[in-house]
């Protein structure tokens, strides 16, 4: 039947591979961060059970192995026991169970180490630090390394000869190795610009000009710590489909013509784009973990923050909270792209048509 729809097949059949991913995806986010022998709970204890008598910190325990699912529990929802009256532990498999329906219901779990508040609550306060930086570095960095790029192949020259080698310099560099240049240079050596943190350590976050002039200073080096190797990047992508197409008849026959340079740009950049526009739609569906090593170096309060110091601090939710995200929002980003191109693309467009686009 699906054999008369072959978009609708092409879509299923991805959907289904991209499904398979996220139930492999999700099964090693839960078991990775239980590999190590260390238990949370006993951490918690050592901390909240200062002061307390024996019963009392006994009870404690006994309520965090139920909320964090690390015990059994009866149909009458209390603790199950063994024969010296001590919880009985969950095994691995019951644990994964109990946190599947609870991913299903949206619930994430209560962090460890910040307890009680929900790994809900925590991720909401730091997404946004991560969208605020990723996202004015990508749309800069895509349309300036673009611009740049298809000047670069237009005019060649001294200008190329410049600018080709400085960008291949800067987008082979990798982020966090770039950042530590940065936070050496500009806030160790010339200390115009603090090493760490979102905003001064005096504030808080509130719609103040304080906090905001505070948190625009803290932004500047992380911010170019990223958008320049990504306009690099771009710039030889861009610049490599332009030498291609200033190399195709349209563009010969354009000049020929004596049309506007401004004019035969325009047609160079726009047949140019089409792989450039992919890689926007993709580096904007990753955008979520995109900067999570560059937010770890500059202490920037995002998910890759909240991520390293529940790995420090062996957050078992905080840790799966954060890779399901960062997991969910690449395949969704992957599964688009996928999707667009099949549509737009001209290629796998026909395939379809034919049956052989699956």
């Amino acid at each position: 039947m699906l054999k008369q729809y072959p978009t609708l097949r092409f879509v299923l059949m991805r959907a289904g591979w991209y499904f398979l991913t996220f139930l492999v995806a999700v099964t090693i986010n839960f078991f990775l961060p239980r590999l190590g022998k260390n238990n949370p709970v006993d951490i918690i204890m050592g901390k909240a059970a200062t002061g307390l008598s024996n019963e009392d910190a006994r009870k404690k325990e006994e309520k965090y192995l139920q909320e964090f699912g690390l015990a059994k529990v009866g149909k009458d929802g209390q603790l199950l026991r063994d024969a010296e009256g001590r919880p009985v532990k969950a095994g691995r498999l019951e644990q994964f169970g109990n946190y599947i329906k609870m991913c299903l219901v949206g619930d994430l779990g209560t962090s460890f180490q910040k307890y009680p508040k929900k790994v809900v609550d925590v991720i909401k306060e730091a997404v946004p630090w991560t969208i605020a930086l990723q996202l004015p570095t990508i749309l800069f960095g895509w349309i300036v390394g673009n611009i740049l790029g298809a000047l670069a192949a237009y005019r060649r020259g001294v200008f190329d000869k410049v600018f080709f080698p400085f960008a291949l310099i800067l987008s082979s560099f990798p982020f966090f190795v770039f950042g530590m240049l940065l936070v050496y240079y500009f806030a160790v050596v010339l200390p115009w610009f603090p090493a760490m943190g979102g905003y001064a350590n005096s504030l808080t976050p509130s719609f103040s000009m304080a906090f905001f002039s505070s948190a625009a200073y803290h932004y500047v080096l992380p911010f170019f710590s990223i958008f320049l190797i990504l306009a690099g990047g771009q710039a030889i992508g861009m610049r490599s489909m332009g030498i291609y197409e200033l190399g195709t008849d349209y563009i010969k026959y354009a000049k020929w013509l004596g049309l506007k340079e401004g004019k035969v740009l325009g047609y160079l950049f726009r047949n140019a784009m089409l792989p450039q526009i992919t890689g926007l739609a993709l580096s904007l569906g990753t955008m979520i973990g995109g900067a999570l090593i560059t937010e770890m170096i500059f202490s920037y309060p995002g998910l890759g923050m909240a991520m390293l110091t529940a790995i420090q601090n062996n957050d078992y939710p905080m840790i799966q909270g954060c890779t399901l995200i960062v997991t969910v929002s690449v395949l969704i980003a992957n599964f688009t792209v996928d999707i667009l191109i099949g549509f737009l693309d001209p290629r796998v467009k026909a395939g379809l048509q034919m049956g052989k686009g699956v």
